[in-house]
């Protein structure tokens, strides 16, 4: 590849993340060498070391600023919400449009925890945490506004993660599904899942009803 940037300043600096990312995203970080990554920008590869100082650093830098754009922009999207049904909504359409829009950086931060050391995997387990704890506090306050069930907290916090988190290994752009039906294919679900027992009773007694009415026309 000719050179096409300098091998100081930010602009480098943003191209090599950027074939960082891609690079670990199609091949691995334990694949990606240092020698490929400088190839990929255009700079010999001992220039790297103007910008990043290992390869290891420059994985925990990724990932680290990933989550740290997902809590910010979380924030952003709760920002004004008091009622945990509106928070909750709000989370899930937050979360279901991050993922689909930075698939590369989420699976990163998913698949190449493992390659942290020990200090930097702390680190971002820590950050997970927060993200967690945003989610698992709009469970407690629907819980004690009685407007959710939930029997453990944790264990609602971590199934829905995982829903919300598995579309990115479906999710296509330009599929049957449009963003926002997607998002409000979501929504119901999660909001389903921790809607009082009754509420579902009630909604399922009027549907049977429904039925047999039509069922007898």
């Amino acid at each position: 590849m000719a050179r096409t940037i300098g091998s100081h300043g930010p602009t480098t600096l943003e191209a090599i993340r950027k074939a960082g990312v891609r690079l670990i995203f199609e091949h691995g970080y334990e694949a990606m060498s240092l020698r490929q990554l400088a190839a990929e920008v255009g700079i010999q590869a001992g220039s790297l070391y103007n910008h990043i100082s290992t390869k290891q650093d420059l994985l925990f830098d990724l990932v680290q600023d990933h989550i740290n754009d997902l809590l910010r922009e979380l924030d952003l999207a709760l920002e004004g919400k008091a009622d945990p049904v509106e928070k909750l909504r709000a989370f899930v359409a937050f979360h279901v449009t991050y993922h689909m829009t930075r698939k590369r950086e989420v699976f990163i931060a998913n698949s190449e925890l493992r390659s942290l050391d020990a200090k930097n995997y702390d680190a971002v387990v820590a950050l997970r945490g927060a993200y967690e704890q945003r989610l698992a506090q709009i469970l407690t306050d629907g819980v004690s506004d009685g407007v959710f069930e939930v029997v453990d907290i944790q264990v609602a916090t971590f199934a829905i993660l995982a829903l919300l988190t598995g579309l990115c290994t479906w999710y296509r752009p330009g599929g049957r599904l449009t963003r926002d039906a997607i998002i409000a294919a979501h929504e119901k679900l999660v909001l389903s899942g921790v809607a009082p027992q009754a509420a579902i009773g009630q909604a399922s007694y009027g549907g049977d009803s429904r039925r047999a009415a039509v069922a007898g026309s």
